[in-house]
């Protein structure tokens, strides 16, 4: 199986607030159940030598939401990143960043940026956090900078200008919640990444379902786009 582990996984997280709608719950206690998924699926991946793991945090979409559910998932944001740190050190994780940053109150800015430092000589496994991400954006952003720098338009300048750049792409696209769809993530990155659709609701998916998740990536055999 290790041959075959997918270096990089992405993850769409879905399903929070149906979560906690189906059960008569605030939507709020679906993204504090939300996150202790998270920790699970992190775990998860540094046992088994996955290096890369980019969750899908808050979509440039997600400022739509009602002012409650922003104010709920950013207090909950600030208290993990604040929490969870010394786990995340133990454990050898890197904590990033993909995404803007102007739109962010200063105190989430603040708890991003000391979480980020205070992991970055983690060496086991590179955690980022798509925060405030739109693939869109990242794209034009890139294309911006590769005009700016009066650089011929190839895969290997305009990948150097994105968020990811020199982190390989996703072997592995996980989507909870059944949902067929990618939501402006990672537009350019996922090219030819497997893509595995889970049923659970993201607070259900814990580091079994990740396992399951994988096994049916080590199934498939990666054509990107050839013939064999």
């Amino acid at each position: 199986m290790a041959e075959q582990l997918p270096v990089h996984i992405a993850i769409i997280m879905d399903g929070n607030g149906r979560w906690a709608e189906g059960r008569g719950l605030p939507r709020s206690a679906g993204h504090e159940a939300g996150a202790l998924s998270v920790k699970k699926v992190v775990e998860r991946c540094g046992e088994l030598g996955v290096q890369y793991l980019t969750l899908y945090s808050f979509s440039t979409e997600n400022w739509g939401r009602p002012q409650e559910e922003i104010d709920a998932l950013m207090g909950l944001l600030v208290q993990k990143l604040s929490t969870e740190v010394p786990e995340l050190i133990e454990k050898g994780v890197s904590l990033r960043h993909l995404g803007r940053r102007d739109r962010f109150a200063p105190e989430v800015l603040q708890a991003l940026d000391e979480a980020i430092k205070a992991t970055a000589s983690g060496t086991r496994l590179t955690l980022y956090l798509a925060l405030d991400y739109s693939g869109r954006s990242e794209l034009l952003q890139a294309i911006g900078r590769l005009v700016q720098d009066g650089v011929e338009a190839t895969s290997e300048n305009l990948e150097q200008r994105l968020f990811t750049r020199g982190v390989p792409d996703p072997d592995l696209l996980i989507r909870t919640a059944g949902e067929m769809r990618i939501s402006n993530f990672l537009l350019w990155q996922i090219a030819y990444s497997e893509i595995y659709v889970s049923e659970q609701c993201w607070p259900d998916f814990d580091s079994e379902s990740l396992d399951v998740a994988i096994a049916e990536y080590t199934n498939r055999e990666r054509t990107f786009g050839k013939i064999k």
